[in-house]
């Protein structure tokens, strides 16, 4: 058996070198390969770092529990392969009660701490900002596009601003102008609350970079709230089929300075983009038994 001295002298080269090989490491290896990061690790959001360590770690976990697993199943299949001469089964092993305890203790302790640790960081990004929030934002799915709708003085939607934005337009070689995309503006270091709703069908609001996305359903409504950390530009997706030109239905986000999301805003509000849009071209208006829409019941007067 080799001396505590000599594990020791063994363990020392292979930390250094496990250092030195970290080290080398880009942030984005560091974060698993995951968007969201740039050269000197600053992150999108406040949230982007909790959900890549989550995804990061639980990978480590399971890559261990992988080795450990192969490097037994191939040594139980060298160890007890069988040899020149034999015939018939192996002696059968049965009812070894340490062994038996081991594989069902430890996997239990796995999904416990994977689900401990998840829940965690899940119920950390859930929190809402409510009334704290600097920022109110109702982002609303239809399809294939979204309108994003800025609440005004006091969260007050009556005097709210808003864009409404169309699906994208490929040209015939398949590509899209981005400039022409919905745009959702953020101001930097700010609380952002984001109200996701849906016109029609089941969409999904998905900001690559800030890895993490919600549902959007109609008669229901979701939130996000978080903190953009990075000024830059992202792309947004619907991430959840929702019809033929789902694969069209991008968005542009820019984080931008507070002063340059003011002057947006009073943008919108100088060209007459103002009130309530949020029930505004809603396809399931008419619920059952009221009738038809206002509008299609005063073309019927005429």
């Amino acid at each position: 058996m080799p001396s505590k001295r000599r594990l020791r002298w063994v363990a020392v080269p292979v930390g250094i070198a496990a250092a030195v090989a970290l080290a080398g490491c880009t942030p984005t290896e560091l974060h698993g390969f995951l968007p969201g990061f740039v050269e000197d690790g600053t992150a999108a959001t406040n949230q982007t770092d909790r959900v890549a360590s989550l995804w990061v770690n639980s990978w480590i976990v399971l890559l261990i529990v992988g080795l450990i697993t192969w490097g037994l199943m191939g040594w139980a299949a060298i160890a007890y392969r069988r040899r020149k001469g034999q015939t018939g089964l192996p002696v059968q092993m049965r009812y070894n009660m340490p062994i038996e305890i081991f594989y069902t203790a430890i996997p239990l302790i796995l999904v416990l701490g994977m689900f401990f640790f998840t829940a965690r960081d899940q119920a950390e990004i859930e929190t809402q900002w409510g009334d704290d929030a600097d920022v109110e934002i109702t982002a609303i799915g239809k399809q294939w596009a979204f309108d994003f709708m800025y609440a005004g003085e006091d969260d007050d939607l009556s005097d709210a601003v808003w864009t409404m934005g169309v699906q994208a337009q490929p040209d015939a070689e398949g590509n899209v102008d981005t400039e022409k995309l919905p745009t959702l503006v953020l101001p930097v270091d700010q609380k952002v609350h984001i109200s996701l709703q849906s016109r029609d069908v089941v969409h999904s609001f998905w900001i690559i970079d800030f890895l993490y996305k919600k549902d959007m359903y109609i008669g229901k409504d979701n939130s996000w709230s978080f903190i953009p950390t990075r000024v830059g530009e992202y792309d947004g997706k619907c991430a959840e089929l929702c019809g033929e030109y789902h694969s069209m239905m991008l968005f542009n986000v820019k984080v931008v300075e507070q002063d340059e999301y003011d002057a947006y805003i009073e943008t919108l509000r100088d060209e007459g983009n103002t009130g309530d849009i949020a029930d505004a071209y809603d396809r399931l208006s008419n619920n059952p038994g009221t009738g038809a829409p206002e509008a299609a019941s005063e073309e019927e007067g005429e």
